[in-house]
């Protein structure tokens, strides 16, 4: 049975998956309905993007190279596959899948940092308040058993256009998952890249 992290709590993925080699890191959302000038009820698409930063261990990314999104879907070592891009956030599940083989990390990868921003969140007068039912969940490739899930708390992210969802963090021959939901102003991934540099 999967684990329910609150913000701030942390897992030791060996302890919880002990022969875990390959995982799916899942995100999802739901985007709030909207009135329309009838009084019906509308969905305006939004475009999230899910994203890896792949971090070394002073916490910085070395080059842009280290970040795996839509527009580079492969992390250079083969470690890290983004599955493609979600333009609206339609459908159930997961909306973006990043899947992840630990053993291929470079071991100069300390920590991966998965992070969620709305496209053209600024032009589209959209931000996180507007989001709902947004998690980040990991999922053994083998079995298929979900491992870990955070859910996003509903208030607080008004005005916020980026999101830290979640790290991995290399401890040892251990990986941890730490719970983030930090909400951020960015206006892309680069702004998010840039607390990073």
């Amino acid at each position: 049975m999967a684990i329910n992290l609150q913000k701030g709590q942390k897992i030791s993925l060996k302890k919880e998956a002990p022969k875990l080699q390959q995982l799916m890191c899942g995100l999802g959302w739901d985007v709030a309905k909207k009135s329309g000038l009838l009084g019906g009820l509308f969905q305006a698409d939004f475009d999230l993007d899910a994203s890896v930063l792949c971090l070394d261990s002073r916490g910085k990314l070395k080059s842009n190279s280290e970040i795996v999104y839509f527009g580079n879907l492969r992390h250079h070592s083969s470690a890290i596959n983004h599955l493609g891009d979600n333009l609206t956030g339609s459908g159930s599940g997961d909306d973006e899948e990043i899947n992840v083989n630990l053993p291929l990390i470079p071991s100069n990868i300390s920590k991966l940092v998965f992070v969620v921003n709305i496209y053209n969140a600024i032009e589209r007068k959209q931000d996180f308040g507007q989001v709902g039912n947004a998690f980040v969940r990991l999922v053994n490739i083998t079995n298929n058993q979900e491992i870990v899930r955070y859910t996003l708390s509903k208030n607080g992210y008004q005005g916020k256009t980026g999101m830290i969802m979640a790290e991995l963090t290399r401890v040892d021959d251990d990986w941890e998952m730490t719970a983030k939901g930090e909400g951020i102003i960015a206006r892309s991934l680069g702004d998010i890249a840039k607390l990073y540099s």
